[in-house]
This record gives structure tokens, C-alpha cells and sequence, in this order.
């Protein structure tokens, strides 16, 4: 992984990602104590940064590996990423999918042409599922954070986050990143190595599945006592990935971990302040910057919204929140 294969990335994804701007409220800023940017990556296709991975993905396939087919596991965002690439490109895509996952995400994943495959993720192991189906039927798995070319589509977020912090005359600050296998956090990491040295990445998880946060601590890959349950869907992985981990720990500093409570607080505010829609694990960053001000320094704090595929019955329940 080097920042040349993002800029690749970013060539093969000009015209068919959205650039999505950084966004500001006043009243952000006062609950957090210091300037807050948002990078609203929810407004980008299928809902989520996981279409610019799964695009990259797929347009660096062989013309041959494509119309064989691809095949990905996801609870939701990846999915719908791969599909949307997928149908694009004139390929069929199955996708393994969590039987607990959203219902609008499972939902989303079929309209967009794949074909579903649900398991149970208490019990099934999804990476045995993938690799048995893609034996079986000759398709290129396309993981959702372990490899090198979608994590350099996740990158090509890095760069825009560079060229406009820049523009805003921003060269030191700590970019909050939702984190679940690191793919995200690792691309971002990459690019502003390059391109923003003075923009420090943290990895930014929910409680009960901080298995960066620990890895990062403990200096070694660190799993989640259980790969199921919690609000934050979109970011539970059992741990961090081999080729995700190694950069995570050489270039990112020290996790943050948040509450679901605080995740569903985010949501509200960035609705009530941004008019954005976030679900929980997309808005676990912004919980970082407005309800751990301590955890970071600076006169400004950019943070990513990674997802707003959310389920109207949670999204509610964020809402409520402004009442609480």
C-alpha cells in the first residue's frame, strides 16, 4: 500500500464518486470547544465511503475476473458499495450478509441487483461462507477492508480531506475516523501521510468493539469478545486487518471509544445542526468530537461521517435523544 495506488484510485473513481465537502454548524463548535469539520460521507453513493472502495475494487479487476463475477461479506455499506460497482460494470455480485443486519440495508443490497446470502454471525463464520462460494462458483472476493485496492478507494477520502483543510488553512489537527476493520482509517491515514502531514489520524469505535483501540494499546491485533450485536453495525469487526493494522499502527494515534448513547446523541446533532442523517456507527466520530473534547488538541478537529444507512425505528431513537 503506498499513496500511489490511491491516486490511482482516485483517477479510475473521477466522475463516478461523489466529492463531498466538509461541513461546519457554529453549534457544533461550541459543544465541542473548538472548530469542527465534517467530512459527510453519507451523502455519498449507496449512503456510505464503502462505494469509492468497492468501485476501486472493481474497476482494477481483469476484464475477464469481472464478467466471472464477484462475491463480498457485509453487514450493510460494503454490500451495497459492491453492488452499485457491480451492476455498473456489467457484473453479477453475491454478497453475505449477516441475518441481523438492517433491514433497509438487506433490502437496498437486493435492489441493487446482488444476489443475498444470510448467516448468522453468532454462530457462522462469514470468511468460511465467502471462500466456499467463491471456490465454488469461480468469483473474485472483494473484502470489505483487507485489501489493497479498496482501501486505496478509502484513501481517495484522505485526499479531498487534505486539499480542502489546506484551502481552510488547517495543517494541524486530528482527523476522527469511524473505524471497524481499519480499511477507512487506514486509506485516510495513507493519503494525509502524504499529502497533510500535520493531520493525525485516531480510530474511533464503539464501546464493546474497540478491538483497534485495544490493538493499537497492546502493540498487537487484539478480537472482539463477540462479533454480533450493538447498534453500531456498519464498524463491528471481529479485529483488525493484516494489511490494515500494520499502517494503523505506524501512522494513527491512540483510539477513542464512545457509547451507543453518545453514537445516537451524534446522530441528533448532526440532523438538528448539518441536516445530515447518520447511523450509529457513522456517527461515532462525531460523538469523539463533541463528547470527548479531551481526547484531542488543536483549535480544530475534523471528523468523518461515514454512513446513513439507518433503520427509521434507530433513527427515532436518536431523535428522541433531543428531548432527553
Amino acid at each position: 500500500m503506498d499513496i500511489d495506488r490511491i491516486r490511482a484510485a482516485a483517477r479510475r473513481l473521477s466522475g463516478h464518486a461523489l466529492r463531498t465537502p466538509l461541513l461546519s454548524s457554529p453549534f457544533l463548535d461550541k459543544v465541542a470547544g473548538r472548530r469542527v469539520l465534517v467530512k459527510p460521507e453519507c451523502l455519498q453513493h449507496t449512503g456510505s465511503f464503502k462505494f469509492r472502495g468497492a468501485w476501486a475494487a472493481l474497476s482494477a479487476l481483469a476484464a475477464e475476473d469481472r464478467a466471472a463475477g464477484v462475491i463480498a461479506y457485509s453487514s450493510g455499506n460494503h454490500a451495497q458499495g459492491v453492488a452499485r460497482a457491480a451492476r455498473a460494470h456489467g457484473a453479477s455480485a453475491i454478497i453475505v450478509m449477516p441475518a441481523d443486519a438492517p433491514a433497509l440495508k438487506i433490502a437496498n443490497t437486493r435492489a441493487l441487483g446482488a444476489e443475498v446470502v444470510l448467516y448468522d454471525r453468532a454462530t457462522e463464520d462469514r470468511d468460511a461462507i465467502g471462500k466456499a462460494l467463491a471456490a465454488e462458483r469461480g468469483l473474485t472476493l472483494i473484502r470489505p477492508f483487507d485489501d489493497p485496492e479498496v482501501i486505496a478507494g478509502q484513501g481517495t477520502t484522505g485526499l479531498e480531506i487534505a486539499e480542502d483543510a489546506r484551502a481552510l488553512g488547517i495543517a494541524a489537527a486530528d482527523v476522527l475516523v469511524c473505524c471497524g476493520g481499519g480499511g477507512f482509517t487506514s486509506g485516510i491515514a495513507l493519503a494525509l501521510e502524504a499529502e497533510a502531514p500535520g493531520l493525525r489520524v485516531r480510530p474511533v469505535e464503539p464501546e464493546g468493539f474497540d478491538d483497534v483501540s485495544r490493538s493499537l494499546a497492546a502493540g498487537r491485533i487484539e478480537r472482539n469478545a463477540t462479533s454480533a450485536g450493538g447498534l453500531c453495525d456498519a464498524i463491528v469487526t471481529p479485529q483488525p486487518g493484516d494489511l490494515t493494522f500494520p499502517i494503523l499502527q505506524r501512522l494513527c494515534g491512540p483510539g477513542i471509544v464512545v457509547s451507543e448513547t453518545e453514537a445516537l446523541r451524534a446522530m441528533a446533532a448532526a440532523f438538528l445542526r448539518l441536516k445530515l442523517v447518520a447511523e450509529p456507527g457513522g456517527a461515532v466520530a462525531l460523538a469523539a468530537a463533541l463528547f470527548h473534547a479531551d481526547a484531542s488538541d488543536g483549535d480544530a478537529v475534523i471528523v468523518t461521517i461515514s454512513g446513513g444507512n439507518v433503520d427509521p425505528d434507530v433513527f427515532a431513537r436518536a431523535l428522541a435523544t433531543l428531548a432527553a
